[in-house]
């Protein structure tokens, strides 16, 4: 029996073996993950956060759903301005997950926060559980994202929100000709230099291109159930997030 393949950045892989292929890379960069988000984006990956954060409409008493958490960048928003919500925080590498949770704890936004490894493709979470799911770059690294979709739209409480803040497809093409290049001239680069690495930058820029553009993505989520989504074009579509809606 032939195993299923799937692309890791521009690589074919077996679909069993890509999430050991992309833990690789996450474990490899979980120690510079913040130094390289702010030297890649020139730290406007911070207000990308918190236009996600501001659109997701957060309550206070919500619980809240952040797969992908990384080192906590999304949760620590909502836990600052809702100390009454209950958030997991949530990521597949555990060395990320520590990253994450050791930073929760210094920078005092533990208290309304639990840590939780798991898969976005396989939530261990009873049906209409969260009031929000959120995943900040992480979904173009899932090996079967329709999968990971319909799961969030299973633990999501009726009229809950979904918000996917990923890379994606710059609108003007001159202005795509100059990212193509930053990303594969500038972008491992910067990996080697601030993170000896320069491999992992490689897949992270091979990853995006992989990934749906804004109209796909939004028709995946569309038809893993959600009944309304509309996106935002962040920086010239370099950047967008999705709200899903789950009436």
């Amino acid at each position: 029996m032939t195993n299923k393949k799937t692309h890791f950045g521009f690589k074919e892989v077996d679909e069993k073996d890509k999430s050991s292929h992309v833990g690789e890379v996450f474990s490899s960069v979980a120690g510079n993950y913040d130094i390289m988000n702010d030297a890649m984006s020139l730290g406007m990956h911070r207000l990308w956060k918190k236009i996600l954060v501001e659109l997701a409409g957060v309550s206070q008493k919500d619980i809240v759903l952040d797969i992908a958490s990384g080192t906590g960048d999304i949760a620590k928003l909502i836990s600052q301005d809702y100390p009454d919500t209950e958030i997991y925080m949530t990521d597949i590498n555990m060395d990320m997950l520590v990253e994450g949770r050791n930073r929760a704890v210094d920078e005092s936004f533990s208290s309304n926060c639990h840590f939780c490894q798991l898969s976005g493709e396989i939530l261990p979470f009873e049906d209409d559980t969260f009031d929000i799911i959120t995943i900040g770059f992480g979904l173009r690294n899932f090996t079967n994202k329709d999968i990971g979709l319909t799961e969030m739209k299973r633990c999501l409480k009726k009229g809950g929100r979904l918000l996917v803040l990923e890379f994606s497809k710059p609108m003007n093409p001159l202005f795509s000709k100059v990212y193509d290049w930053y990303s594969f001239n500038i972008l491992p680069k910067l990996g080697s230099l601030l993170a000896n690495d320069s491999d992992s930058y490689q897949y992270l820029a091979e990853s995006i291109r992989m990934h749906p553009n804004q109209e796909s993505l939004k028709e995946m989520i569309l038809e893993a159930g959600f009944d309304k989504c509309k996106f935002y074009n962040l920086v010239n579509g370099i950047v967008c997030i999705h709200v899903a809606y789950e009436k």
